[in-house]
Parts: C-alpha cells; sequence; structure tokens
C-alpha cells in the first residue's frame, strides 16, 4: 500500500488461509506454509486462517493468499461463501478467482483433450469412448474430485461414463515419471521429477529443457492468469511426450524443502513481488 507523504507506509495485510493440520500423502502442509508465512512476515502483516473460517475474517484485509488449503470438496460450502464474499468486498485473492484450471474442476482436462493439447487423452461421456485409446486398464475420478479422493482403475468392461457427466475416464498410462513445473505469473521458477511412477511425492530436483518448459508454458498460457502461482504436472510416457495430468491453479503444493537455498530465496522474492503488485 501506499502511503501519504509524510506518514508512515502501511503495511498490506494478508490473509494467509491454510489448513495446518490437513495430512497430506507424501507431503508436509503444515511445515511449508509456516515457513512461507514466517518468510511473507519480512514484507506483509499476515495471519493464518483455516479456510473454513476465511469468509468471516476477510474482512479489513488488504490481500487473500490461499495456500496449502486442502481439497475443496470437503469444504465446498465455506469456499462458495469465501469467494462470493471476496468479490462483494472487492478484496484481491491470490490466486485470482478466475483460473480455468483445477480451481474450477477437472472439466478443463476434457476440453484441452477435445482441442488435441497433448494432455491425457479424457472424455466424461459415453458417445466419445471412442476417442480413448485402447488400453488394459482405466483411470476413473470425479470432475470435483481431488487427492486422489474418488480415483479408481477399471478394465476395459467397466468403463461407464456417469449420466449427468461427472466422472472422467482416461487410459491408464505407463510413463516412465512425473514432473513437475513451479510458476509465478508467467515466470518459470523450478522444476522437480518423481523418477519411481509409484511414489508420486519422492520428488527430485529436474533440469528441465527448452521443449519440456515450451510444453509447460502452453497451459500457463492457455490459463490466462494475470498473478498467481501454478503447478502444471505431466507425466512423460515411454516414448519421451509429455502428457499433462493435471493444472493446479488454486493451491499448489510447492515442495520448497527439496530445492536449494537459491531457489527457494528467489521463489519467495518473486512471489513477494506477485502479491504486492495485485495490491497496487
Amino acid at each position: 500500500m501506499t502511503a501519504a507523504p509524510g506518514t508512515a507506509a502501511r503495511r498490506t495485510s494478508v490473509l494467509f488461509v491454510t489448513d495446518l493440520a490437513y495430512p497430506a500423502r507424501g507431503r508436509r502442509y503444515g511445515d511449508e506454509d509456516v515457513y512461507l508465512s514466517s518468510r511473507l512476515r519480512e514484507e506483509f502483516d499476515v495471519a493464518l486462517c483455516h479456510p473454513r473460517d476465511a469468509a468471516a475474517l476477510l474482512d479489513g484485509f488488504d490481500l487473500a493468499l490461499i495456500r496449502n488449503s486442502g481439497p475443496v470438496l470437503h469444504y465446498r460450502e465455506a469456499h462458495d461463501a469465501f469467494r462470493a464474499h471476496a468479490r462483494l468486498l472487492g478484496t484481491p485473492v491470490y490466486n485470482p478467482l478466475d483460473g480455468r484450471g483445477d480451481m474450477a474442476g477437472k472439466q478443463y482436462l476434457v476440453e484441452l483433450s477435445r482441442a488435441g493439447f497433448p494432455v491425457i487423452p479424457t472424455v466424461d461421456r459415453e458417445a466419445d469412448l471412442d476417442l480413448l485409446p485402447k488400453a488394459a486398464e482405466y483411470v476413473v475420478k470425479p470432475k470435483l474430485g481431488a487427492d486422489s479422493v474418488g480415483l479408481r482403475f477399471v478394465g476395459p468392461d467397466a468403463l461407464e461414463p456417469a449420466p449427468d457427466g461427472s466422472l472422467l475416464l482416461q487410459p491408464r498410462i505407463d510413463f516412465r515419471h512425473e514432473v513437475s513445473f513451479y510458476f509465478i505469473d508467467d515466470d518459470f521458477q523450478y522444476a522437480l521429477h518423481a523418477p519411481d511412477p509409484a511414489r508420486r511425492w519422492a520428488l527430485e530436483p529436474y533440469r528441465a529443457d527448452d521443449r519440456d518448459l515450451e510444453f509447460a508454458r502452453r497451459f500457463i498460457a492457455w490459463n490466462t492468469l494475470a498473478h498467481g502461482i501454478q503447478r502444471v504436472d505431466a507425466c512423460r510416457t515411454r516414448d519421451g511426450a509429455l502428457l499433462l495430468v493435471e493444472l493446479e491453479d488454486l493451491n499448489p503444493y510447492l515442495s520448497l524443502d527439496l530445492v536449494d537455498d537459491g531457489v527457494r530465496e528467489d521463489f519467495v522474492a518473486r512471489l513477494k513481488r506477485s502479491m504486492t503488485a495485485l495490491v497496487r
């Protein structure tokens, strides 16, 4: 915030929305957000709150920052109330509420698949089942799911879309590894990959090449978020191609404990600049 001439600058107040106790498999939500909030306090006035309390506490804050708040499906009504109240007050939310990726559910995977983007082939209706490649096993998961909630594997004979279109259907991909690309605004920050397909969160630093970044930037551009943290998750197939798994644009876990000190410092500095730009 800009202070009047001759007065002390008032620091921007941030409502940091997180569920410190959420039991995320392979991740330590609380540790990451305790660290990140402590670093943001160097520049902002920060108060932490649970996502169920965010709507009631939002008044009086300059900015709401959504971090490791857990799957929205566990508090849908409270999240909708928070979104509505933020719009009513005109309070900036970071990430902004107009994301087209996971923030809005997983319908985007169907749309991107139809449009020919490099994503895991995805359909949601019986008429499109022929668009899926033949596979020994398929993945069925809810569009409003998260953190593998409701995900199941079925054989070809059990592949049935939901009548209301609420399920996604995909072939189960035999991939080499998963890789995640982390961005602030349009700026690439770092990449991590899981060498063992069976251990999604056993991540290691990954040196992304130009083709990798071209792939990831395509989805960042598609999402058109003016500000925010995004994580582009992909799998590398046996033939070396990358396919999008998901575009996390609401509350992506950052695995900041797995990057080196310089990368982490650069990330925090870039986040501070992005948040400051949003409230100017």
